[in-house]
């Protein structure tokens, strides 16, 4: 396997709409990636490219070293992990927290398999890895939105994928919230056997420096992809956006703001 990701000349149409739109990415071996973009740029599109629940209209995709057309995507999804908040809106609020971590290795809403001393063990080592197990024997509906976030990272990686999507795991989250939770995934990253990470924002300030590259999406189409030291410069970032933006850097973190006018 050369590449984790390797989409070439990738269109797809939706009836008249054309919601990808020659997209070519590699993501290689060991690279985190940030997938920048705003509201409606074809982010969650991408990602149900990558899962394979879509089809690509022209091009060619390769997951895992996996092209698309010979490879069972039921069996490829199982080395894919996919964290999003409207997945919290599918589990059952009642059940506890290490329950629901469980959960992820046999992919059902609820747990029905009978527990086993490892896998225990292993949903208490991931939520102590993710600042969660805290939250042990506590009921999944009574954590507040930062906490369920890592409960479902913790989820994911019950199954030890290959690939971790945190699909904007910061939305909704308040100040402090979104900072322990980008702790956290910072040191998801620094453990051994950390899976390929793609993180989804439209955030810059979440881009932590463990994300060594990062993918500019606009309207389906790949504007630009490159090393993120490189993406993250003013005037990159003001192509991008199509409107003059100001880069602050702090502590190797990316703030934008728009410059007034009397600026």
């Amino acid at each position: 396997m050369n590449h984790v990701i390797d989409m070439q000349g990738v269109y797809w149409k939706n009836g008249k709409d054309v919601l990808l739109k020659n997209v070519s990415w590699k993501v290689g071996l060991q690279e985190h990636w940030a997938l920048l973009g705003l509201n409606g740029s074809g982010k969650t599109t991408l990602l149900n490219m990558i899962n394979g629940y879509i089809w690509p209209t022209q091009g060619t995709v390769s997951v895992l070293g996996h092209r698309f057309g010979q490879v069972d995507l039921r069996d490829l999804r199982k080395s894919i992990g996919w964290v999003s908040s409207s997945l919290q809106e599918k589990l059952y609020g009642s059940d506890k927290t290490q329950f629901v971590v469980i959960s992820g290795k046999y992919a059902t809403i609820g747990l029905y398999e009978r527990l086993s001393e490892e896998d225990t063990s292993r949903a208490e080592a991931l939520m102590r890895t993710l600042g969660c197990g805290h939250l042990w024997d506590r009921e999944f509906r009574t954590c507040s939105q930062g906490e369920k976030q890592k409960v479902l990272i913790a989820r994911a990686l019950m199954a030890d994928p290959q690939i971790l999507i945190l699909d904007e795991p910061c939305n909704g989250l308040d100040l402090f919230s979104r900072e322990r939770l980008l702790d956290s995934i910072h040191e998801l990253t620094q453990q051994e056997q950390t899976p390929t990470l793609l993180y989804v924002t439209h955030h810059t300030e979440e881009i932590l420096p463990v994300f060594s590259h990062t993918l500019l999406l606009r309207q389906g189409e790949v504007i630009h992809s490159d090393a993120t030291e490189r993406i993250m410069e003013a005037a990159t970032l003001s192509d991008f956006f199509e409107a003059p933006v100001v880069v602050e850097k702090h502590r190797q973190r990316v703030y934008v703001r728009v410059p007034h006018l009397e600026d």
